[in-house]
């Protein structure tokens, strides 16, 4: 069952996901819907019932005291409306939730009905792994899909993983199977680092979800805490000759892989990020609600697209003391 408190009218809306546990090393890509929710100031007008998807003897609820009231929250998955002004706004329905403990397909089932009654263009699913990579260099972020026109005409890598996955992976899946045009993010962490928060990876993910789906996300403090973030690492790293080595070893090897994307198109993108950011008017957020009643009024419906054939791969389990790659398992 799904609590509404409203139903939103939307522009052109994109769906932005993340969860919390397997898929979400470093807590990067949960951190990054945060943030677009905290900056945007979205309004939460849904939630999905716990007791139908989560084990709360593995995602246990938190007691909290609120002017003198003992009250309870509950593991969920919460959606919320954000919109993007300028001069060509859109909204973005951020999905913030923890995995689910059980019931998957009807998870997916009930935020893909909700898809459809936005009138949602496109599926953002964003998550992170852990992989060997350093914690120096640019984050690798990869961007793949299972339809093979998706792949053509927005640049992304046609998945082709088989394995374990999780509900990144079966997400991703549901919304081909619905016709709903899906891409999901991956930042890779280091695994030597994994703890969170990983704000240099979070600011990885924002970027790339930039160029996406074109839009300009104010990104506050997370610059400078992505910065200090790498200057902490860079002590502990310096502290100790062997993790030091290593990590030397990362760099060398992240190097040579990346020479031939030094120039090119890695630059215009940089380029064209720089501008966009010169512009003032490109994201100013709306003033005001934009929730209207559930009584009246019909989102249109959204396009559809023929069933592609790919299947959806999932992320590597976040486990500090299993090494990945530097390429997403979706």
């Amino acid at each position: 069952m799904i609590e509404l408190e409203g139903v939103p009218e939307l522009i052109d809306p994109v769906m932005v996901a993340a969860f919390e546990g397997w898929n979400d090393a470093g807590d990067a890509a949960s951190g990054a819907v945060a943030h677009l929710d905290r900056e945007w100031k979205g309004e939460v007008f849904a939630a999905l019932d716990a007791e139908d998807y989560y084990d709360f003897q593995v995602n246990r609820p938190t007691v909290f005291l609120e002017h003198g009231v003992r009250k309870i929250t509950w593991p969920t998955t919460r959606l919320s409306v954000v919109r993007i002004g300028g001069a060509k706004p859109r909204d973005l329905v951020l999905v913030r939730g923890i995995e689910p403990s059980m019931r998957w397909r009807s998870f997916c089932n009930e935020l893909l009905g909700f898809a459809h009654e936005l009138g949602v263009e496109m599926v953002v699913i964003l998550g992170a792994l852990l992989g060997d990579t350093p914690h120096t260099r640019p984050v690798p972020v990869s961007g793949v899909t299972s339809d093979p026109d998706l792949a053509r005409t927005m640049d992304l890598e046609e998945t082709k993983y088989e394995g374990p996955t999780g509900i990144v992976g079966v997400l991703q899946e549901a919304c081909t199977h619905a016709g709903v045009p899906a891409v999901s993010l991956w930042a890779a962490v280091p695994h030597y680092v994994s703890q969170p928060p990983n704000p240099k990876a979070t600011l990885a993910l924002l970027n790339r979800l930039e160029d996406l789906i074109d839009i300009r996300i104010p990104l506050g403090e997370l610059p400078e805490d992505a910065r200090a973030w790498q200057l902490g690492v860079d002590q502990l790293a310096a502290e100790d000759s062997e993790v030091a080595e290593y990590v030397q070893t990362l760099e060398e090897a992240r190097d040579t892989a990346d020479l031939p994307e030094a120039s090119g198109d890695a630059i215009a993108r940089e380029f064209e990020r720089y501008l966009r950011r010169r512009d003032p008017s490109s994201t100013d957020p709306s003033d005001g609600s934009y929730l209207r009643d559930t009584s009246g009024g019909h989102p249109r419906p959204p396009k559809r697209k023929p069933e592609p054939s790919g299947e959806e791969p999932p992320a590597t389990p976040p486990e500090a003391d299993e090494p990945g790659d530097d390429s997403p398992e979706t």
